[in-house]
């Protein structure tokens, strides 16, 4: 039971600071919208996005995966 406890703590650990890390870029990126200092176009924005939501997505996977190995299973 110690070890599980010491896992859930060390996980709490990394992903707390690492989703910080995270959510903090953001906010730097966010940055760059301000039409005054920055010229971009639409579809920068939507290939930066994009690009945002696949890892997004690939994170979501990650931890939605029934089988933890990182392989991809075959369902119907």
């Amino acid at each position: 039971m110690a070890k599980s406890t010491a896992k859930k703590d060390r996980f709490k650990n990394v992903a707390g600071r690492r989703v910080q890390k995270v959510l903090d870029d953001i906010d730097s990126l966010s940055k760059c919208a301000n039409i005054s200092t920055y010229d971009y176009t639409d579809e920068e924005v939507r290939k930066m996005l994009r690009a945002i939501n696949e890892k997004v997505n690939l994170l979501k996977a990650a931890f939605n995966s029934s089988s933890k190995s990182g392989k991809q299973t075959f369902e119907f």
